[in-house]
């Protein structure tokens, strides 16, 4: 598992969008998470963000199903 100080440098993204989102979620959510579910969004963090763009906007799934659960909180969350 990673550091706070760890995760928090992870967030930081090329994409705007991803960076506000994933800082703002492990500031207001991941503390909530399961283990097993903050190992899935530190799995996140090493997808490309044109792959986590498109699947925050529904044009592609992940392919597991953690991953799809977690997709689906974070665009609850953030009203994507």
């Amino acid at each position: 598992m990673l550091s706070e100080s760890q995760l928090h440098w992870r967030c930081r993204r090329g994409v705007r969008e991803l960076d506000v989102l994933f800082t703002r979620f492990v500031q207001e959510h991941y503390r909530t998470l399961s283990d097993k579910e903050k190992g899935t969004f530190q799995e996140m963090l090493e997808v490309q963000d044109p792959v986590i763009m498109d699947w925050l906007y529904g044009k592609s799934e992940p392919n597991t199903q953690p991953m799809k659960k977690l997709v689906a909180f974070l665009r609850e969350v953030s009203g994507f």
